[in-house]
């Protein structure tokens, strides 16, 4: 069972393709497919050739309400606050960020962050994707000095430790990986991370 999981893909057509083009049973994009909300539809184009295995998060550059519709368009699933099952293990997906200076469309505070995270606590074992990563990491370095994650994803990793945690966001952490006590964590970003459960 494979599980490509992807992010901030910001409208790029040809990467998306080429994350299309690879073999999985089940596609994870982690949010920003667009940039502002606009280009989503040719995102869609895109993803509808592997329709039911594509599972979708709303960024911080779109909205619940237009990723819902979104998926609805084109065959996918919304994934925001959901769960599914893959080779026994529970994968889970939250979308949004923290609060950016950019008052993006998907933005949380960390209190509502931390609300919608609390559904996942008792799943084990247990993949999270979210598309903001936990704060004070390497996953979340914007430059020397500069960490613009989340304080609750960083809490639920430390507490409740799933197997897997992939994240987007950050782009200049793209394929940045880090050990966070028994949790394997990836900054999977467009490049994306082809995580192979068989091999687990």
């Amino acid at each position: 069972m494979k599980l490509l999981v992807f992010s901030d893909i910001h409208g790029d057509v040809a990467s998306l393709q080429r994350l299309m083009a690879v073999e999985a049973d089940h596609y994870v994009a982690a949010g920003d497919l667009s940039s502002w909300g606009r280009g989503l539809d040719r995102c869609g184009e895109v993803l509808r050739s592997r329709a039911g295995r594509v599972w979708v998060l709303p960024g911080n550059h779109e909205s619940a309400e237009q990723i819902a519709e979104f998926c609805r368009k084109f065959g996918l699933n919304d994934f925001h606050g959901k769960t599914f099952e893959a080779e026994g293990y529970n994968v889970a997906g939250l979308g949004y960020s923290s609060p950016t200076p950019f008052h993006t469309p998907g933005e949380y505070s960390e209190e509502e962050l931390a609300r919608r995270l609390a559904p996942f606590a008792g799943l084990a074992p247990l993949i999270l994707v979210c598309h903001c990563p936990p704060f004070g990491t390497s996953l979340d370095r914007v430059r020397e000095g500069l960490h613009a994650g989340s304080r609750s994803v960083k809490l639920f990793i430390d507490r409740h430790q799933p197997a897997h945690f992939f994240c987007g966001h950050i782009h200049e952490a793209e394929g940045v990986q880090e050990q966070l006590g028994k949790t394997y964590c990836v900054n999977a970003g467009k490049r994306g991370y082809l995580l192979d459960l068989a091999k687990m």
